[in-house]
């Protein structure tokens, strides 16, 4: 009998532990995480807005997600919303317009505090960069709907508090893709501003929306660059399947006034911080060493049809991959969520190479 009872609480000893340590690899290493974007992050928020083209809600979207079905996300999986809450011990955060929604809006239990997904697919920071596909959510009224909530969380919360929960929330910001599509895309707006007049415009744009946040309890930032988008397969198909070198190049120009952006808002802002991605980077070295990354195919898209998988969208009929985890690429735009894991762990932990000044665990630190 007692030989039973030693090894009762033996196990129970050895669960508790597996338990705590357990609990332990996966602390919350911040109060919340709000996130601002495009379709990159879009966690849901587009399957609100009734006349959006722009809609992640038909299979084969979502076939890898742990429910196996369309979640909004633009994506096979998980995407870059979900996986840096993973590294952040947090739960993903929730689509702002679902937590606003008739059904939620009334119950006790909704939580601003919990951290808030903005991001809405087709999404630009210029206004109007969506026009093509009708309604998504600007940079501008994501910032307008934070606001909105700060206010309501002054209302509920003192003072103090929410600044300090504030101040320790991480503000991820993954935005400027679609500028630069809608500027290859309209002839108006390449006749009326050359490429770096654009880029500089685009990136003084962001600093009023990254001011505004500021204005509001944001002090840490992680922001996202804009990738080498002439390499994805529907800008592929402009140039014969090699990467569209002028897409590639505004990028880069894009990303330069970026990182000089920020550093005069940090010059302003004395406490806040940030850490920058360099997207472009991160996706040059796995179309350029694949196999290192354990990648196979570095221009097609998993899920369409046509040449490269992707002179249509992805769609029930559309032919999809065997196997996501060996390509880069899952539709015409966005990554897989094998690709996205790889960009994810080196915003998180990476070397000087793909963030600066400071990776997003050296943030959290701060």
């Amino acid at each position: 009998m007692d030989s039973i009872v030693m090894m009762r609480n033996s196990f129970l000893f050895i669960s508790c532990f597996i338990f705590f340590s357990l609990g332990f690899l996966k602390a919350q290493k911040t109060p919340a995480i709000y996130v601002f974007g495009d379709s990159l992050v879009d966690v849901g928020n587009n399957n609100y807005l009734t006349l959006s083209l722009v809609k992640a809600t038909l299979p084969h979207y979502g076939i890898d997600f742990p429910t196996k079905k369309p979640t909004g996300r633009f994506s096979n999986g998980k995407n870059a919303a979900d996986l840096i809450a993973e590294k952040l011990g947090l739960a993903t955060s929730p689509p702002y317009l679902s937590l606003v929604s008739k059904i939620n809006f009334n119950k006790k239990n909704v939580s601003f505090l919990d951290g808030v997904n903005f991001a809405s697919g087709g999404a630009g920071i210029f206004n109007g960069t969506d026009e093509n596909f009708r309604q998504s959510i600007p940079l501008t009224k994501q910032v307008d709907y934070y606001s909105q909530m700060h206010e309501k969380l002054t209302q509920q919360t003192e003072a103090s508090i929410l600044q300090n929960h504030l101040s320790k929330s991480i503000f991820a910001v993954v935005i400027g893709s679609n500028d630069i599509f809608g500027y290859f895309n309209s002839k108006d707006l390449q006749k009326k501003n050359t490429p770096q007049q654009y880029v500089d415009s685009v990136a003084s744009s962001l600093k009023v929306q990254l001011q505004r946040l500021y204005n509001n309890g944001a002090r840490k930032f992680e922001i996202i660059g804009v990738s080498t988008i002439g390499c994805c397969p529907s800008l592929r198909l402009k140039n014969k399947t090699e990467c569209f070198s002028e897409a590639n190049l505004m990028s880069m120009k894009y990303n330069e006034v970026l990182q000089s952006m920020l550093k005069e808002l940090k010059l302003v802002n004395k406490d806040l911080s940030y850490s920058y991605f360099d997207t472009y980077a991160a996706l040059q070295d796995l179309i350029q060493n694949p196999k290192s990354y354990g990648f196979a195919d570095v221009k097609d898209a998993c899920c369409g049809l046509g040449e490269l998988n992707s002179q249509f969208l992805c769609t029930p009929i559309s032919i999809i991959c065997f196997n996501r985890q060996d390509h880069i690429f899952w539709d015409q735009f966005h990554p897989t969520e094998a690709a996205t894991r790889t960009f994810v762990d080196k915003l998180y932990n990476g070397p000087s190479k793909y963030t600066s000044p400071i990776n997003m665990e050296q943030l959290l630190a701060l």
